[in-house]
């Protein structure tokens, strides 16, 4: 991801006005209990500008009229780290990770410093002193304190000349278009994900229960080099599958169909994919009546993906269309009974997060990555199958058009 990480860094100076500084940290490992911490997740936006995955690591940019400061910082070796974990990540690392150069690289340990003497007007190398601290002010919950005001509070507390700004949304309309590394990134996390669904297809016959499925595709993305699950995998046989979150992953292989969410990652990046496969081999009944009218609603969905697009217009689209099945199906009577049937939108952003960033009221733009994911559920019955598109000039490509769907296809690898 290095000229990725460059190609970014330059984009937020652009995006910044005069006088910024953006401040960013990389998160830490929350404590667990006693000397337990939980598994560190590094903060997504930090990730983006740097492509380093490494806890309390901070990234600061400045923006004056004579300059455009980097300044990466990071928590340095300590004999008693050495001995109890090992290296941490270095400056030389950085540098071949993220593509900074020599100088940009610091340690944790000079921050203050470098800060006091950035703010200092007389003595500052850099020009004036910004006037504005950015910062990612995104609130995880209603009523919280976005993290950043706690991890860079002393530095609002006494700085109080640096006028506040959310950084926030800048970044998350940046993330918006993939460069052509992370486009990459999430075709090789597509690619393993088919691997591991493979995997599953092979194992079905020989199962009982969601969870060794389960057990089968993790056990296929690990060896094909994924760095994990992109989120909580849904593994629903038969009525399981009309619960649209369903993750227990604890019941018997019982009903017509399994309904399985997923995606691996790669590096930082994650597939979601959703596909439904029949648990007796075949796809029969009602079941398949349900599976194809699904299909075929996804199908000119993804056909319809193309800039100028609104998720407005796409959701409309979807619902049109599910209603008109669900209608010929028995599931409703009328159009206005459509959301008994069929209750989440129609996708949604992805990248480096499965649920990824973006402005929803933006028309689709060439580089955007949507997933594309109609559903039906009634009867005992779920049904969801879900792609990932890339929006391109005239259209969209498919990035996981190799996933199988097609019900003799699937037929025949059972």
């Amino acid at each position: 991801m290095k000229n990725h990480a460059i190609a970014a860094r330059k984009r937020i100076f652009e995006a910044l006005p005069e006088g910024a500084l953006l401040l960013l940290d990389a998160s830490q490992a929350p404590h667990r209990s006693v000397d337990v911490y939980h598994a560190f997740y590094v903060d997504h936006n930090f990730y983006y500008l740097t492509g380093i995955n490494a806890p309390k690591a901070r990234l600061l940019m400045l923006k004056t009229a004579s300059t455009l400061k980097t300044m990466l910082f990071l928590d340095p070796d300590t004999p008693l780290s050495l001995k109890w974990d090992g290296p941490k990540f270095s400056k030389e690392d950085a540098m071949e990770v993220g593509g900074f150069a020599p100088d940009e690289v610091h340690s944790l340990t000079a921050f203050d410093g470098q800060f006091n003497q950035l703010m200092n007007f007389a003595r500052s190398p850099y020009g004036n002193p910004p006037t504005e601290v950015w910062l990612d002010l995104y609130h995880e919950r209603l009523h919280t304190k976005p993290r950043p005001l706690s991890v860079f509070g002393h530095i609002v507390e006494n700085y109080p000349e640096l006028k506040i700004a959310n950084a926030n949304a800048i970044l998350s309309k940046l993330r918006m278009i993939k460069s052509p590394e992370e486009i990459a990134a999430l075709k090789e996390a597509i690619a393993i994900t088919h691997k591991g669904l493979k995997r599953i297809l092979k194992s079905i016959k020989t199962r009982s229960n969601e969870h060794e499925l389960v057990a089968d595709f993790m056990h296929e993305i690990t060896l094909n080099g994924s760095s994990g699950k992109a989120f909580d995998i849904i593994a629903a046989a038969g009525e399981n599958a009309t619960v649209l979150h369903y993750t227990a992953n604890n019941g018997p292989l019982d009903g017509d169909m399994i309904l399985f969410d997923l995606g691996a990652k790669s590096g930082r990046y994650g597939a979601d994919i959703s596909r439904v496969y029949p648990l007796n081999g075949t796809y029969e009944g009602f079941a398949k009546d349900v599976y194809m009218a699904v299909l075929d609603v996804e199908k000119a969905l993804i056909k319809a993906v193309k800039p100028g697009l609104t998720w407005k217009d796409l959701n409309a689209l979807a619902r049109d269309l599910l209603a008109d099945k669900a209608i010929a199906l028995g599931m409703i009577k009328s159009k206005d009974e459509l959301s008994d049937v069929y209750y989440h939108s129609v996708g949604h952003f992805l990248g480096l997060d499965v649920h990824d960033v973006g402005v929803y009221t933006e028309p689709f733009k060439p580089g955007m990555i949507l997933t594309i994911e109609p559903g039906l559920y009634g009867n005992g019955v779920g049904v969801r199958i879900e792609d990932d598109v890339l929006v391109t000039e005239d259209g969209c490509e498919n990035l996981s058009a190799a996933i199988e769907k097609d019900p003799d296809a699937i037929e025949k690898m059972l």
